[in-house]
């Protein structure tokens, strides 16, 4: 990729994908990061489709996402109960999979996983944060092996707990892929601040925002279109080249039909925009 910070979008690689793939050409866009699709999808023959249609769409796919089979977004709470490999009642049926969206990756040539791996516990010194530590240095070095990384996307956690847990995975196959309104959205800190903290660490982005709850922590913040949150976007363009980022600004839009493609638009203009004034 030779393109300084090209734009990107977030999709889905199951459905009317090549319809996806024109749509974010349509509107100048060259890179994606796309969900696994699901087991019956990851075969040989549905690789290769995969591949053909991106090949033909001259569009790359950055990062594959994990998701499970119970992952709720209701509320914080839920997500502390379900999301990830934090639970422990789901994490060793969940490893298989993780392994898995790694080959299905790997079968298409790309550089790495991301996945939220949940809500790590506060107490680096835990049992609970040791198992969990554990588990994400085992697909580090299963993703080692195959040549890629392992992507732990920021939100439900502090800068410096995400900190700790990188110190105590200990593997150079672990990156950090930032998503600043998560920081807003779960009340988990400002997100300029953080990404200068763990900034060494960032190898994917979603350009995304939000505004803050009145009870952050406790009650979602509100996603908004790109600008017109809190996020701050030309900060927060200007820190990732601070802090050495050159790779996709992968727009995500979590909003679904018309809606979501009259936003990503209007983000493909801003951060043009604010390529245009930043980068020299």
């Amino acid at each position: 990729m030779s393109e300084k910070m090209p734009l990107g979008v977030f999709t889905s690689i199951w459905t009317d994908f090549a319809e996806r793939l024109q749509a974010v050409r349509d509107i100048g866009v060259h890179t994606v990061q796309a969900h696994v699709p699901p087991p019956q999808m990851r075969t040989a023959e549905e690789v290769e489709k995969a591949k053909n249609t991106l090949s033909q769409a001259g569009v790359e796919l950055s990062l594959v996402f994990c998701g499970f089979a119970g992952d709720r977004y209701d509320t914080i709470q839920i997500v502390r109960d379900t999301v990830g490999l934090c639970p422990p009642a789901t994490r060793a049926e969940r490893m298989p999979d993780v392994m898995q969206t790694a080959d299905y990756a790997a079968a298409l040539g790309v550089p790495g996983i991301g996945m939220h791996i949940g809500f790590l516990s506060e107490d680096p010194n835990s049992k609970e944060f040791a198992d969990v530590a554990a588990a994400a240095r085992q697909i580090c070095d299963y993703c080692a092996d195959l040549g890629m990384r392992l992507h732990l996307e920021t939100g439900q956690e502090t800068a410096e707990t995400l900190l700790e847990f990188i110190r105590a995975v200990d593997r150079a196959s672990l990156a950090v892929n930032f998503d600043p309104a998560n920081m807003i959205l779960y009340g988990s800190g400002e997100p300029i601040e953080a990404l200068r903290k763990v900034g060494r660490y960032v190898r994917s982005v979603h350009c995304k925002d939000a505004t803050w709850s009145d009870r952050p922590g406790e009650a979602w913040g509100v996603e908004t279109p790109l600008g017109e949150g809190d996020v701050g976007m030309e900060d927060f363009v200007r820190t990732l080249l601070e802090v050495g980022y050159e790779g996709p600004l992968t727009i995500e839009r979590e909003v679904s039909g018309e809606q979501q493609m009259r936003d990503i638009k209007k983000a493909v203009d801003r951060l043009t925009a604010l390529k245009a004034k930043l980068l020299h």
